[in-house]
């Protein structure tokens, strides 16, 4: 089976520094995954090397079996990596239709007819429940809704790697749920890699987890092994770390 995401020996340096250190990380096709650690653990700087954001100081990434290691942000997401921010990138002036069809006139190209990339769009906006709010500037509604006006324009690019950068990231506790409603409701194939410290999240959304520490991974497990796990326990659950 080919990999949806794979990682070899990767590493990351800043001066003396390091940041990322040889990690050896497997995204399946369809995976529920999350990536946890505490304050400093390297999980942003991780993502960052995975969309080409940061150039490593070593090592490999593959995605969908094709090394991208070198591959730039555009052509990642061309082979099917997107991703959401912690803090949100939209535009907050526009309606949520607008900027999510921005984000599919950049995949599909500016030959596309406008109608076709408004339909689509529409279609996405619709998909995650905000049909209702697709002519509202964004910075309107609230911020639960914004995040998931953030996912709609990470699924107009098509990916087969999802990766969420803390998609629950300042959302008011009675609006996660819309967050975690979204994501059970992704296609079952498209791999969705997420780092969260909301551990209630966290574990009603992972089936499998990682914990990173100091740019290294601490273990990898399911859920329940995660959870009894003494050396995760002190170095991350049940704090409320931010990083």
């Amino acid at each position: 089976m080919t990999l949806a995401l794979e990682t070899i020996g990767l590493s990351k340096q800043f001066g003396a520094l390091g940041v990322a250190n040889d990690i050896h990380f497997r995204l399946e096709p369809g995976a529920r995954h999350a990536l946890i650690g505490p304050n400093g653990a390297g999980k942003t700087t991780f993502v960052n090397l995975l969309t080409g954001r940061l150039a490593p100081s070593a090592g490999r990434i593959l995605l969908n079996g094709e090394d991208v290691t070198r591959a730039s942000q555009a052509a990642r997401a061309r082979r099917g990596l997107a991703r959401t921010f912690q803090i949100n990138n939209l535009f907050p002036a526009l309606s949520v239709l607008e900027n999510v069809r921005l984000a599919v006139a950049e995949h599909r190209g500016l030959t596309t007819a406008r109608r076709a990339l408004i339909e689509e769009a529409y279609a996405t906006v619709t998909r995650l429940g905000l049909s209702d709010d697709a002519l509202t500037p964004v910075r309107a509604l609230p911020y639960g809704k914004q995040r998931l006006v953030e996912i709609a324009i990470a699924l107009a690019c098509e990916p087969t790697v999802l990766l969420l950068d803390e998609p629950a990231a300042g959302v008011p506790g009675g609006e996660s749920g819309l967050i975690l409603d979204v994501i059970e409701r992704l296609p079952a194939e498209m791999a969705v890699l997420m780092i969260e410290h909301d551990m209630e999240l966290v574990f009603r959304f992972a089936r499998h987890i990682t914990v990173l520490v100091r740019g290294s991974i601490l273990v990898e497990g399911t859920p329940e092994a995660i959870a009894a796990d003494p050396r995760v326990r002190e170095v991350y659950l049940g704090t409320r770390t931010h990083g």
